[in-house]
């Protein structure tokens, strides 16, 4: 005897079961706990890890370069290069007018990218080994495709 479904119950069953948004700031949260035990025995965390490699490799450039390449807002970008222009690892410095501003690593900068560097590898290893590579190629691509899918807001303050 076949046992049918009925259409609400059909419903619910191809439907998402919970909070999007909660379900993924559950991940990022454990993923950043990940990160963070690796990269923090540098004395970074994994969020000052990302800028510090990001001017590493792109400066020296415009905080608005750098917040657009990062998808984050300015402000967000200006109170996370805080602790590491006190730490002496970024420098900011006028640009090519009086209004501009450019930042970049310094030397010690550098330096404790390259150490980071290290740890992130362990940690994205141990991720990898964790998850398993194909499941963490397919949370990429998946990740990938809703960032271009989803717009930008533009007032939005995204964490780093």
């Amino acid at each position: 005897m076949k046992t049918l479904v009925a259409p609400a119950a059909a419903a619910n069953i191809l439907k998402p079961q919970g909070c999007t948004n909660l379900k993924l700031r559950q991940l990022t949260r454990r993923v950043t706990q990940y990160y963070d035990a690796e990269v923090g025995k540098t004395g970074l965390k994994i969020t000052q890890y990302s800028l510090l490699s990001h001017v590493v490799k792109l400066g020296p450039l415009r905080a608005v370069d750098l917040a657009a390449v990062m998808r984050v807002s300015t402000s967000t970008l200006s109170r996370n290069l805080l602790p590491l222009v006190a730490n002496g690892w970024i420098e900011v410095n006028a640009g090519d007018d009086a209004r501009s501003r450019l930042i970049h690593a310094t030397e010690a900068g550098q330096a404790k990218r390259t150490e980071a560097q290290r740890k992130w590898r362990v940690a994205q290893e141990g991720i990898n080994a964790t998850l398993g590579l194909e499941r963490v190629m397919a949370l990429h691509a998946l990740i990938d495709e809703s960032l271009e899918l989803l717009s930008p807001l533009e007032s939005g303050d995204d964490d780093v």
